[in-house]
């Protein structure tokens, strides 16, 4: 224990927030599932509530090792890793329309044979754009500003990958976008070349769902998306399940009805991962929300520190990156829970059940680690005034 002790770097508030979202995850996930263990679920089976809890925790302990090796690692590496990363990401998003089962009408999970485990590919795809473009923005900050040179570079993969997401899983591609736009606005792009790959985007997406309705494409799942705005806007019948999260959130006022007593996992689909947040809430009420809330914003705020103290711009845009990536996920799957969204299917990072999320969230994280750990030695090893004057 000591010995693993004595090799932790890195920020120690990251870390504690890392083990506060994981005990919340914990309770969370064992009241969840015990709707389960009464009705059973398709996907998972009947089986009791300790099963599903055990498994949880089990995924969350390799995805504590996983933090600890990429922490590890200099975060140099990943420069050259996101050069690999990227292109296997989109390779394996098209593979998934192709070999992967329908799970919920979307081809999201790429089976993996030897394993028995499925991947679900997107998250391969999303951190290595992020990590690609940390890299990029990094070495064309003296061209940024220009389009040819610096921005279309960027601009190019930003569309591929998004676009390649989009018709199996339209809000990870999203949020994605928006996490991309963001990153090119902190290096410093045009706000005009932005507001371009946003247009171009936008134009693409409706070519895209016109082809759909007049050719019945249904890979593009254009139903389902109208499907969901439908019940965003009340009118439609899966309306149910936003009226469960309501009542879910109502009951728990301010301090919640206690862990272990929601009422409303009896009747919301997928409480464990979609809707997680409204059963925190009925538990553990309006200050729990406020702690979760808190917890990332807390890692947000943590990552732009380093941000500040990088010693390059690779490093500085990658753990910001990665930290934006996470927390608008967590604040898009916050907003259907209270109903200013309409559903994604996005799990909340690091809360809600889930492997393939848990195991990449988990490496995002051990990446910042590894910003923040090397950022920190390399301040360290910088000589004193002291020793520059002598």
């Amino acid at each position: 224990m000591n010995w693993i002790l004595n090799r932790i770097k890195g920020d120690p508030v990251i870390w504690g927030i890392v083990l506060m979202l994981s005990l919340i995850s914990v309770l969370a996930v064992y009241s969840s599932t015990k709707m389960i263990s009464y009705y059973g679920v398709e996907d998972l089976g009947d089986a009791n509530t300790e099963r599903f809890v055990f498994k949880h925790m089990a995924i969350m302990l390799f995805g504590f090792v996983i933090i600890f090796i990429a922490h590890r690692i200099n975060y140099r590496f990943y420069s050259g890793f996101s050069k690999l990363l990227m292109p296997i990401g989109i390779l394996l998003v098209v593979l998934t329309y192709f070999l992967a089962e329908d799970h919920n009408e979307a081809r999201r999970f790429l089976p993996l044979p030897i394993l028995s485990l499925t991947l679900q590919t997107s998250d391969v795809a999303k951190l290595g754009l992020i990590m690609f473009m940390a890299r990029t923005i990094a070495k064309k900050q003296e061209t940024i500003t220009d389009f040819q040179k610096g921005f279309l570079p960027l601009m190019l993969p930003i569309l591929l990958v998004c676009l390649s997401i989009a018709p199996s899983d339209f809000s990870t591609a999203a949020g994605l976008m928006l996490t991309s736009l963001t990153l090119l606005f902190i290096g410093r792009a045009n706000i005009k070349h932005i507001g371009l790959v946003l247009l171009v985007a936008s134009v693409t997406l409706l070519i895209m769902i016109g082809l759909a309705q007049a050719f019945d494409w249904e890979w593009l799942r254009w139903a389902t998306w109208e499907s969901r705005l439908a019940d965003f806007l009340g009118g439609g019948e899966g309306s149910f399940q936003n009226q469960q999260a309501k009542i879910a959130i109502a009951r728990g006022g301010l301090f919640g009805v206690g862990p272990g007593n929601s009422m409303q996992r009896n009747f919301l689909p997928n409480p464990y991962a979609d809707f997680i947040f409204a059963i925190i809430v009925e538990e553990y009420g309006f200050l729990g929300a406020l702690i979760l809330v808190f917890l990332y914003l807390l890692l947000l705020h943590r990552s732009i520190r380093i941000l500040l103290k990088a010693p390059n711009s690779f490093g500085a845009l990658l753990a910001v990156g990665l930290s934006l990536l996470m927390v608008i996920q967590a604040m898009l799957n916050m907003g259907v829970a209270v109903h200013i969204l309409p559903n994604t299917g996005l799990p909340m990072p690091l809360v809600s059940m889930g492997g393939t999320s848990m195991v990449f969230t988990s490496f995002a994280i051990g990446v910042v680690l590894s910003v923040s750990a090397f950022s920190e030695e390399n301040e360290g090893n910088k000589p004193s005034k002291a020793t520059k004057d002598a």
